[in-house]
């Protein structure tokens, strides 16, 4: 059964078609990988999700969280899920965590706001979080601020954020898209790993199918608004059905078209 369903999902904005009826299937413990060029409406996908849409955004279809419809639910019901049920991870940890406050704090804030926890089961689950995504020496880490952090720890303590509240789940937006390729390794490893313990539904957002390789369940492709293929990762990238793949595949190293064994 889908953790989540979106169903001939259209956007417009400014009379401009984004997205012309996307389709899309989240299971629980599973890495949907959702992948194509720039433009092609990816970010929209996970924005819409979130109901983050720009103002004047005309929105139709259907996005489901379980049995429970999401487009046209009141903002203050949205807000109840986003952040709860639903997490977002952005591709630039450095715009969204807050340069001024803590980690501890960023932390610890959705979770009183969202699970009415007190200060001190706040902070301690603040450290557990950041032991779960592996920051070395959480209890100081959440002390600090995140210019103190590399990028690869900032985008885990992003992670920790989105993961604060135990949404069911997760959208990550190009995660690995501004770190080196060895950090890039240890960031997908996570997602991996923390789908498989938490029992997360995740949707891998990346313009890059050799990212898909290493950790997707199911691989979409988008192009123009829709998605041209869906399928297993192993389908999607050894036989490929719709010329676009292939045209994606054909773009990438030879050996990043192997699908390959999650960690």
């Amino acid at each position: 059964m889908s953790t989540l369903s979106i169903e001939g999902l259209k956007v417009s904005i400014g009379g401009h078609d984004i997205l012309r009826g996307v389709d899309l299937s989240l299971a629980q413990g599973r890495v949907h990988g959702l992948a194509g060029e720039s433009g092609s409406g990816k970010t929209m996908t996970g924005l819409a999700t979130l109901g983050l849409l720009p103002h004047g955004a005309r929105v139709s279809g259907r996005i489901a969280l379980g049995d429970r419809e999401l487009l046209g639910l009141p903002p203050r019901e949205l807000n109840r899920v986003r952040g709860r049920e639903i997490a977002m991870v952005f591709q630039d940890p450095a715009t969204s965590l807050h340069p001024m406050l803590t980690v501890g704090r960023q932390i610890t804030e959705h979770m009183r706001h969202h699970l009415r926890l007190g200060r001190t089961e706040a902070h301690s689950r603040a450290v557990d979080l950041l032991t779960q995504v592996r920051i070395p020496s959480p209890a100081d880490a959440a002390r600090r601020y995140p210019h103190q952090f590399s990028g690869g720890m900032r985008q885990r303590i992003a992670i920790a954020v989105a993961l604060a509240c135990g949404p069911r789940v997760l959208i990550a937006d190009e995660p690995t898209t501004a770190l080196d390729v060895t950090v890039q390794a240890g960031v997908l490893r996570l997602l991996r790993r923390l789908c498989d313990e938490l029992g997360l539904a995740v949707l891998l957002v990346t313009h890059d199918l050799g990212v898909m390789s290493a950790v997707a369940d199911e691989v979409s492709v988008m192009r123009d608004g829709l998605v041209v293929e869906t399928g297993p990762r192993a389908r999607v990238l050894r036989e490929p059905g719709h010329p676009y793949t292939r045209a994606l595949l054909d773009a990438l190293p030879r050996e990043d078209t192997r699908p390959q064994e999650g960690p």
